[in-house]
């Protein structure tokens, strides 16, 4: 994965915050004809990997048993940016603001039960933060019904393109032009991220974006 320095996130910690906010990844393994196959899943980020919990057999899983090296990517789209911001009629100026990270890495089955637990748990506390149930324990029957993926990078990089590689007042002018098209409310979590406040009936720089 090339990555232009100014567009790389060099935080491990803002890598990892970055993961845990999102969603859903999508993971990519290799079938027996050697074509990719890319799923996608809920997961967390715990204890140095990702964990996804899955259906006890599929063919995934066989791709990860027959071979381990997997790839691992998690995205959020935050704004296109429609070709007329930059240029009147030239299409290819088109453009989008984004946050990535690519993991590649080796995929195994969690065998142990206190894992599998934990890693069940950390799951259940991102995604059903409003509490509500049961932690789950090694020694509970259910853990036999649900397999639970482990995946420990090799190699995980992050790039973003929020604005943070325009100088200043040019940030300014996108957001304006942000808001005219996608509306003031719309365009509040793209502008946050930006780190573009509007206060006082005009916008200004809170923050630089930096990742």
């Amino acid at each position: 994965m090339q990555l232009v320095k100014k567009l790389e996130i060099k935080s491990r910690e803002k890598i990892i915050e970055f993961l845990n906010s999102q969603p859903a990844g999508r993971i990519a393994s290799i079938d027996r004809n050697g074509y990719p196959q890319v799923i996608p899943m809920n997961f967390v980020w715990a204890d140095g990997a990702i964990y996804m919990h899955s259906h006890p057999a599929g063919e995934k899983l066989d791709n990860m048993l027959r071979n381990p090296q997997v790839g691992f990517e998690v995205d959020q789209h935050v704004c296109f940016l429609p070709s007329y911001y930059f240029h009147p009629t030239d299409a290819s100026q088109a453009d989008t603001l984004y946050i990535s990270v690519v993991i590649k890495g080796t995929a195994s089955l969690v065998r142990d039960n206190g894992e599998k637990a934990r890693a069940l748990n950390a799951l259940m506390e991102k995604y059903q933060k409003e509490g509500g149930y049961e932690q789950l324990a090694p020694e509970m029957p259910v853990l036999q019904e649900v397999a639970v993926i482990k995946v420990v990078p090799d190699e995980m990089r992050g790039k973003y393109k929020v604005g943070q590689h325009w100088s200043r007042p040019y940030r300014l002018k996108m957001a304006q032009n942000i808001i005219d098209r996608e509306g003031l409310e719309n365009a509040k979590p793209v502008l946050a991220i930006m780190g573009v406040v509007f206060k006082d009936g005009r916008l200004e720089l809170e923050s630089d974006p930096e990742m």
